[in-house]
């Protein structure tokens, strides 16, 4: 009778809880273009691409915390997003998958070897009809693609561990600070570089047990080694292919920082490219092999859109000087400002789109445009280090600067905004106030009531 007593009296005990988990999963797609197609990112191309060095890919990685909260991180190996790619893509992910804007993050890797894309970079490049035709094609393509991974990693969502870490590597050097041809001397000479820099590699793992999944992981400096007319990903294609190769079964997504004046130097030769994407997935190897942070499973996601305000266009006299050299991209950007004042079209501001998450205590800003290294300097300092900040993520429509790097001038500060298309010379003085104020507004709005 005792033990008739004791098997109900343990059969009545409550069912124990599962531990609370995060659950994640993947899916790729080659995105390269099938046939020959105007490269983005140096406006001395003088042709449509030739061929591959190796394919690009988009990936996805969705995530869903322990109360079903979902994100999903898109990594492209691509320039980056326009702004009306994004904006087809926030309504397709919403229509398909019921994941509204701040739950995606679009990251471009901004590699120079990539094609271009539907509405971006028009006037820098002699684009016909037939050119545009290709490129919107491609770029429909690509919507799809983004959108059918998105799907494919949300059905394939298992439990998972998610894991954070830093690590470092220095090949990244300020442009702005630094020629590139003295770049090997004063290394030979262990001569410091001048000028601020982010040699910080954040580290996202995702792990099944003791199997790596995926991971993501970042660095603030550009992808432009290369500059011939093969598709590739560059150092960040390398260094992807690095890791996956490494770990068979895992995907690797990068997640570019704010490297707007970051160059690897010295570059253009492939060997080169290689090297440095070796270097940075040595780096993430190093952070894999470190006790790294166990996130909780809790995720908040955020987004603002800020209008950013243009400054003054060149006087009208100057853009019809301009203007008449319809064989240069400044003759080209100058002709349709002229027609942008005379139908009264011309647009005061910008829509801005700034990102935060909350994946556990990591906190993660992502910003759009080609943002200049202070910003992560300052954002890590002013919220602690615990800070990821990405660039390049959902539209880039133009380089973002601080006030110094405004004042100074320069490509950064200045002549970029004409490359871009965008309806003045510069950004108003003001644009590091508003996207101070916007960031120091998500965080806020992302805090844990118990922080």
């Amino acid at each position: 009778m005792t033990a008739l007593r004791l098997i109900l009296a343990l059969l009545l005990l409550p069912l124990p809880l599962t531990a609370a988990t995060w659950k994640a999963g993947m899916a790729k797609a080659d995105i390269t273009p099938k046939k020959p197609i105007w490269m983005a990112g140096y406006g001395g191309r003088s042709k449509e691409s030739e061929g591959v060095l190796h394919p690009l890919w988009a990936k996805a990685l969705a995530l869903e915390d322990a109360k079903g909260k979902r994100a999903v991180i898109i990594a492209t190996d691509t320039l980056g997003m326009t702004r009306g790619i994004y904006a087809t893509l926030k309504t397709r992910l919403k229509k398909e998958h019921n994941l509204d804007a701040d739950q995606i993050m679009l990251n471009a890797s901004h590699t120079h070897t990539g094609p271009v894309l539907r509405g971006g970079l028009y006037d820098i490049y002699p684009l016909d009809d037939a050119r545009i035709k290709r490129i919107e094609e491609y770029s429909a393509r690509l919507e799809n693609e983004i959108v059918r991974i998105t799907g494919e990693a949300l059905k394939n969502l298992e439990p998972v561990i998610l894991k954070h870490g830093n690590g470092i590597s220095r090949f990244g050097v300020n442009r702005r600070e630094n020629r590139e041809s003295q770049i090997p001397q004063l290394r030979s000479e262990g001569a410091s570089l001048k000028g601020p820099f982010d040699h910080d590699v954040p580290v996202l793992a995702v792990y099944k047990g003791l199997q790596l999944k995926a991971v993501v992981f970042g660095y603030a400096c550009h992808s432009t080694v290369l500059s011939f007319y093969q598709f590739s990903g560059d150092y960040s294609g390398f260094s992807q292919i690095a890791l996956e190769k490494s770990h068979p079964g895992a995907m690797a997504l990068f997640s570019p920082g704010c490297g707007a004046d970051i160059n690897p130097l010295p570059r253009r030769q492939v060997y080169q490219a290689e090297r440095y994407g070796n270097m940075l997935a040595a780096a993430v190897e190093e952070v894999l092999l470190q006790k790294m942070q166990t996130l909780h499973p809790s995720l908040t996601t955020r987004l603002q859109t800020v209008p950013l305000e243009y400054g003054a266009l060149p006087t009208d006299e100057a853009l019809a000087a301009a203007a008449k050299n319809t064989k240069s991209y400044r003759g080209r950007w100058a002709a349709r400002m002229i027609q942008l004042k005379i139908t009264g079209n011309l647009p005061k501001t910008y829509p801005y789109p700034m990102q935060c998450w909350r994946v556990g205590k990591l906190l993660w800003l992502s910003m759009g445009g080609e943002v200049v290294v202070d910003y992560s300097l300052q954002f890590k300092k002013q919220f602690g280090a615990r800070t990821w900040v990405t660039s390049y993520a959902n539209d880039v429509m133009a380089y973002i600067p601080t006030f110094r790097v405004l004042q100074e001038g320069g490509y950064e500060g200045h002549t970029s905004m004409a490359v871009y298309g965008l309806p003045a010379d510069r950004w108003k003085p003001n644009v590091e106030e508003l996207v101070n104020a916007a960031a120091k507004k998500l965080v806020e709005k992302t805090k844990d009531k118990g922080e």
